[in-house]
């Protein structure tokens, strides 16, 4: 079967929030995203080429789908975050021994209760992929 059609890039991601100025403060300040613009209902990030929309929601968040930042050294990422005053739901930890790398993760929460996450691929050697 050939394929005529796929999708192949995700451009934008968005995220709820109840209040868009605490998530501004939230990602710019506390994470460091690089800020883009806000408009009345929403607030745009950069990352690497993924645009990041906050938007107003009046609902509760409903859970979504886990935003993972890719970091080079997963503990002083974290530790880092930490003295900003993000707190985590799981500190940094082994997840995968993969051949070439080992994977390690840490999650923590946005102000609205979103799901994100640190993720960093350690390898065992500099020139593998995985």
């Amino acid at each position: 079967m050939t394929r005529s059609f796929e999708l192949t890039r995700i451009s934008q991601i968005g995220i709820p929030s109840q209040a868009i100025s605490r998530s501004v403060e939230f990602y710019r300040d506390r994470l460091g995203v690089r800020f883009l613009f806000e408009s009345p209902n929403a607030a745009f990030f950069a990352c690497d080429g993924i645009r990041l929309m906050i938007s107003t929601s009046k609902a509760p968040p409903d859970p979504s789908s886990i935003i993972y930042f890719e970091v080079e050294d997963i503990h002083k990422a974290a530790e880092t975050l930490q003295s900003r005053g993000v707190a985590f739901d799981r500190e940094p930890h082994l997840v995968a021994k993969m051949p070439a790398y080992d994977l390690w993760m840490a999650f923590f929460r946005d102000p609205d209760g979103n799901v994100l996450a640190l993720m960093a691929e350690n390898r065992r050697y500099p020139e593998a992929r995985p």
